[in-house]
């Protein structure tokens, strides 16, 4: 004996499955960024940095950079690219800084492989945070390379930036270098290292 008004459940239709599927992974496609960003922000915050990390290209930079180290001279300073190395040593030795904790790497050949030729380095020498040194027109795209590349490896940053008269560069570099750093930890190649792999191939 049925009982009157009650009835099964209606099914939904496939197109609204998927539909709703869809939505589901739009939402999750927007939030999961914002969770990851917000959780490196905080650990970024609580985390004590190890080691000094200054990106070459500018001299502005390194005499700042010597300076920092001087208020910090406990910890290591790893130098990616920029002068010459008579001249970054006499800069951090003039600042009284012991050499031997001084790291200089020439292998980069811009901003993306500044961060890419060293962060297993760092690694494997058990930092897990690092004072990012850079200029402050070049700081938005250096902080999303480094976040990709250093986040990676569990390297958290806090951007410490030097002060000049440019303005700041588009953000069209930032989201390019952004998406050359993805490239570089889902496949072990960025733009030039790419480059070259099939050249040779």
């Amino acid at each position: 004996m049925r009982v009157q008004g009650a009835f099964p459940p209606a099914k939904r239709s496939p197109k609204k499955a998927l539909h709703s599927f869809k939505k589901q992974l739009l939402w999750l496609t927007i939030l999961l960024p914002i969770f990851w960003i917000s959780y490196r922000e905080v650990n970024n915050y609580l985390t004590k940095p190890e080691a000094i990390f200054v990106l070459g290209g500018a001299t502005g930079r390194e005499n700042f950079a010597a300076e920092f180290a001087r208020q910090h001279p406990e910890l290591p300073v790893w130098v990616s690219g920029g002068s010459n190395p008579e001249y970054t040593y006499g800069v951090f030795s003039d600042a009284g800084i012991n050499l031997k904790q001084l790291h200089i790497n020439r292998e980069a050949v811009d901003t993306v492989t500044n961060f890419t030729t060293l962060v297993d380095e760092l690694k494997a020498k058990g930092i897990h945070s690092v004072y990012l040194i850079t200029s402050d027109y070049h700081m938005r795209r250096a902080k999303a390379i480094g976040e990709i590349v250093f986040g990676s490896r569990g390297i958290y940053i806090k951007p410490i930036s030097v002060r000049s008269d440019q303005a700041t560069e588009p953000w069209e570099k930032a989201v390019r270098d952004g998406a050359r750093a993805i490239l570089w930890v889902t496949t072990g190649y960025n733009g030039s290292t790419l480059k070259q792999h099939f050249h040779f191939r």
